[in-house]
């Protein structure tokens, strides 16, 4: 026995099985039922391990507007949800366009220490849609960027995007697109439809999106390259990704956990909470992503956590800033609108929050089962509890759309690289040395 085991008893893993984790250092060392010493033992009986989720699409804010968040606080609500890695998008002050600026980003992480923090990169330089960011010193650097986009805003020029799919091609990187289609959505604050004309707020067409994928496939195809198609929000966009896979095309897509369960019919109270990029959609395009996630069409859950400050908020609705947090309920709502329902089960769920991402962002040390000889990144979580959201939040912002709302299931337990960030559904304290 050393100084440094801890084992984890009574656990259920996602095919049923009950068993005992230990884990030395940093990496699992025994799954099995064997009853053995440890420096720490915890008893998780009802608790499902899995690998710790990985988040494709987070907004740190860090550099440029920490009055939102910091890459510490950030970092601690994502421990919080049972993340063990996020990846920042690039929309930050000064932009995360070079090489400088994501290792920055990645070293902040490494100092706060509550997940690993890897950044993507832009596309374009300030994402400005014209020239071509180094998308190859930024992967060349000791952060290892491997996904790059200019989130916020969509790559719209045709010839840039097939330039910057061609770019990427010769290491292995990944394009992720904010299909939004500019000329379709200038002033557009709600979802286009019957209510958007009712409440007066300028209507975003769901075409602006679908044509924006139709487009992007295309020239995935012809390079023979990697796309990635952020938070997919419209029946018409699953349909074109599923025609995609269908041809082969290397394309994955994600769904943000609000697209999941909100809708539309919310912003007829006009609160600024609901505003958000995409927006809110019909029921029926809620529940057509909800298939696409139950058929293997979308291939991950990411949460888009795009903190504000209050005065971003608490204002007009056409003022407001776009954006929702989402690190600490992601999971949740994945649960309540995909296991509940019966449409995905427990192996599903770690594929979409843990796997996949991983596999699409290039990273074999997270996204790993739980098994002998992977790094010890584990979420411990209760599938047999309900919790009411509150303001309580480790995020620095509080533009949280699920305050009162009941979600079932829980994390209990987060475990980054063999140290307990989240214990017993409490952040722990481990010296982070940045000040923030």
């Amino acid at each position: 026995m050393t100084s440094n085991e801890t084992l984890f008893t009574n656990v259920s893993l996602t095919d049923g099985t009950v068993a005992n984790i230990l884990v030395t250092g940093d990496a699992i060392t025994y799954v099995g039922s064997e009853s053995m010493a440890a420096s720490d033992v915890i008893d998780c009986t009802g608790l499902i391990a899995m690998s710790g989720f990985v988040d494709l699409h987070t907004h740190l804010r860090e550099p440029g507007f920490e009055q939102s968040e910091t890459i510490l606080t950030g970092s601690r609500a994502a421990a919080m949800g049972g993340f063990t890695c996020v990846h920042p998008m690039a929309n930050t002050n000064p932009v995360a366009d070079n090489s400088a600026v994501v290792e920055q980003v990645f070293a902040l992480g490494e100092s706060a220490g509550y997940v690993q923090v890897q950044p993507i990169g832009a596309v374009t330089a300030n994402l400005e849609g014209k020239n071509l960011s180094d998308m190859g010193k930024m992967n060349a650097s000791a952060a290892q960027v491997t996904v790059f986009s200019d989130d916020g805003k969509c790559v719209s020029d045709s010839l840039v995007m097939r330039r910057a799919l061609e770019y990427v091609k010769a290491f292995g990187g990944v394009i992720a697109q904010h299909a939004q289609d500019p000329q379709l959505t200038v002033n557009a604050q709600m979802n286009e439809s019957a209510l958007s004309l009712k409440l007066g707020l300028t209507g975003w067409p769901a075409v602006a999106e679908e044509a924006i994928i139709a487009r992007d496939v295309l020239l995935t195809q012809e390079v023979g390259s990697r796309l990635h198609v952020c938070h997919v929000s419209t029946k018409g966009s699953v349909d074109v990704i599923r025609w995609a896979k269908s041809k082969g095309i290397n394309v994955t897509a994600e769904v943000t956990p609000h697209h999941l369960i909100l809708t539309e019919d919310l912003v007829s109270e006009y609160d600024p909470v609901f505003k958000v990029n995409p927006p809110l959609r019909s029921a029926e395009d809620v529940q057509a992503l909800r298939e696409g996630v139950a058929d293997g069409t979308i291939d991950i859950i990411a949460t888009d956590h795009a903190p504000h400050p209050a005065d971003s908020k608490d204002c007009e609705w056409g003022e407001a800033a776009f954006g929702m947090v989402g690190l600490e309920t992601a999971a949740a709502i994945a649960k309540t609108t995909l296991i509940d329902t019966g449409l995905i089960d427990w192996v599903r769920f770690e594929q979409l929050l843990s796997v996949n991402p991983a596999r699409i962002s290039g990273l074999s040390n997270q996204g790993q089962t739980v098994k002998v000889g992977a790094p010890a990144n584990i979420v411990f979580y209760n599938p047999n509890t309900s919790v009411m959201v509150d303001s309580v939040s480790q995020s620095k912002s509080a533009n949280n759309p699920y305050l009162g709302m009941t979600l079932s299931g829980s994390v209990v337990h987060t475990m980054f690289n063999g140290v307990l960030t989240v214990k017993n559904s409490m952040i722990q304290e481990i010296g982070t040395t940045n000040g923030n």
